[in-house]
């Protein structure tokens, strides 16, 4: 089950590839999460020190859930893959020119795990491409649906 996704991550990149990695949240963060005040259309992902690290994702938090801590919503998350996951991706990262997105926060048997995609980035004659096609896409299925009615 989706609990936000990154649609600017399918314009802006070709996703190639797709892992799922558990996050390190504080209790504030899970509650805002499951309340739905997540977004992670500006974060990204780093590799730093042989770890993997979610950036910019903003958790705005519940103002019941956090009266005793100040807590910081855009603060740097890491993810949770284990090590060979790590070490192919870094492989790929640096010598391949990709580029790690988050592409949704979703759960997982009761966990909040993020969906993260091993992208290349899209040339602008690319995306408008994309835009193409799925108007095309868009008009094919309105004109099959009239036809039938």
């Amino acid at each position: 089950m989706s609990i936000v996704d990154n649609k600017k991550a399918f314009h802006d990149y070709f996703i190639e590839e797709r892992l799922e990695a558990g996050l390190v949240l504080e209790g504030w963060e899970v509650k805002a999460i499951r309340a739905g005040r997540a977004q992670i259309k500006e974060s990204y992902v780093v590799l730093k020190n042989g770890e993997i690290f979610l950036i910019g994702a903003h958790i705005s938090p519940l103002p019941t859930a956090s009266t005793h801590i100040h807590p910081d919503p855009v603060r740097t998350r890491k993810l949770l893959l284990h090590e060979q996951e790590i070490s192919k991706l870094i492989g790929k990262v640096e010598r391949a020119g990709y580029a790690l997105v988050p592409i949704d926060l979703h759960y997982s048997k009761g966990r909040v795990k993020a969906l993260i995609g091993l992208a290349k980035g899209k040339k602008q004659h690319d995306k408008r491409e994309t835009e193409k096609k799925k108007d095309w896409e868009r008009e094919k299925n309105r004109l099959m649906k009239e036809t039938r009615a």
